[in-house]
């Protein structure tokens, strides 16, 4: 069996000790010292100003919305453009927050929406925001979409979960907008078993998103931003501060042990998205030579730091030939993603306008993926080569 991935933890035995030791010596492993450290050394690696860690990534998606709407960027009505090809967690906050969905397709050939997939919906639609997914390791011509957002006025969002060190000759994926969301969870590029953050270089947004993220109060503010608003309402004592709440918030905390692991596993991320790539570019050669397959487009990308492998046939009967040679060699498999959003049961229930969505359709109907990691041993990679290739 070659599952989606075999560990919880890159170099897991030694993560694993030193977390029990972290453990057995902490004071406390509510939210503290270990998150605002990993949060500092994130942003460093990222490349932004500010971090905000979060007990998953599907949270930080939802404080970054809902950060929008209290500081009033977004509200009640606000069309928000999204990739059609993305994950539920990206959707369900629009929803739940009184916004409207607004689908955007994306192009097969680089699973991800393009700039001229974003032209073509704003030619019929005027989006207030427009949050882009980076699917499975890959993007779209983020610069391009940055230019366009400029100039009719959208906020540009990120979902960069699957794409973490992903590098285009613009910059890396996920700071191409206001601010962008990634996920820790077990299955993705690292791993604190649940955990996200929030990544942007807006103070205010910082701040906001702190606020969201713990009950609507300021304990976790700087001294001049807690000043600022005890000012503006009147609080007179850190007494009163205690159990004052300034705007809507959730306990979307995450616990010492998050930002502990964080901090193990960010030492070994560089290393981990090498040999993402170098194992893609392996078996991108299989697809290469087989006519049943669709290879990606990759040229707009400097890096592709590979979340899962991605076959894309030509045919769904050929998807269906391919999903059982997979299978029968014991490959774990996943559809792409969620498919054409459209099709999800809880979007029917809640969206009633469909849009053609062509490349996410066909995503939907002719894809599937393979996990993609670095304890993929050569005859892992063997097995997974001879099941890219046409019998």
């Amino acid at each position: 069996m070659i599952p989606l991935m075999k560990n919880t933890f890159l170099n897991e035995y030694e993560t694993k000790k030193e977390l029990v030791d972290f453990i057995l010596k902490a004071k406390i492993l509510s939210m503290g010292e270990k998150c605002a450290e990993f949060e500092k050394a994130f942003a460093k690696a990222q490349g932004r100003k500010h971090c905000v860690l979060f007990n998953s990534g599907g949270s930080a998606n939802l404080a970054l919305l809902q950060a929008l709407k209290n500081m009033g960027l977004l509200k009640n009505g606000s069309k928000v453009g999204f990739s059609a090809l993305t994950w539920s967690t990206n959707i369900m906050p629009i929803l739940q927050l009184g916004m409207k969905p607004v689908p955007v397709d994306c192009e097969a050939r680089t699973l991800n929406c393009m700039a001229a997939n974003l032209a073509h919906t704003l030619k019929k639609t005027r989006l207030d925001a427009f949050f882009i997914t980076n699917a499975l390791g890959f993007t779209g011509d983020l610069g391009a979409i940055r230019e366009l957002c400029k100039k009719y006025g959208v906020i540009l969002l990120e979902d960069n979960c699957e794409s973490l060190s992903t590098t285009l000759p613009e910059g890396k994926a996920g700071n191409f907008g206001l601010a962008a969301t990634f996920s820790f969870f077990v299955a993705h590029h690292m791993s604190t078993i649940e955990g996200g953050c929030v990544c942007t270089d807006d103070d205010g947004l910082d701040e906001m998103l702190r606020i969201v993220r713990a009950n609507g109060w300021d304990r976790n503010l700087g001294f001049a931003a807690q000043r600022r608003l005890r000012e503006k309402h009147g609080v007179k004592s850190e007494f009163e501060a205690k159990y004052t709440f300034y705007d809507l918030g959730f306990n979307l905390r995450p616990t010492e042990i998050t930002g502990f692991l964080g901090l193990i596993q960010l030492k070994y991320l560089d290393e981990n998205c090498a040999v993402r790539q170098e194992n893609y570019l392996a078996l991108e050669k299989e697809v290469a030579a087989n006519p049943d397959l669709i290879p990606l487009e990759r040229g707009h990308l400097s890096f592709v730091s590979s979340f899962a492998f991605c076959v894309i046939c030509k045919t769904r009967e050929l998807r269906g030939r391919y999903i059982e040679q997979f299978s029968g060699a014991g490959v774990e498999i996943r559809p792409i993603i969620a498919g054409n959003m459209q099709n999800q049961p809880f979007y029917a229930k809640y969206v009633p306008e469909k849009y053609p969505l062509k490349g996410a359709e066909f995503l939907h109907e002719c894809g599937f993926y393979f996990g993609n990691y670095p304890e993929l041993t050569g005859s892992d990679l063997d097995i997974l080569k001879s099941c890219l290739r046409k019998y």
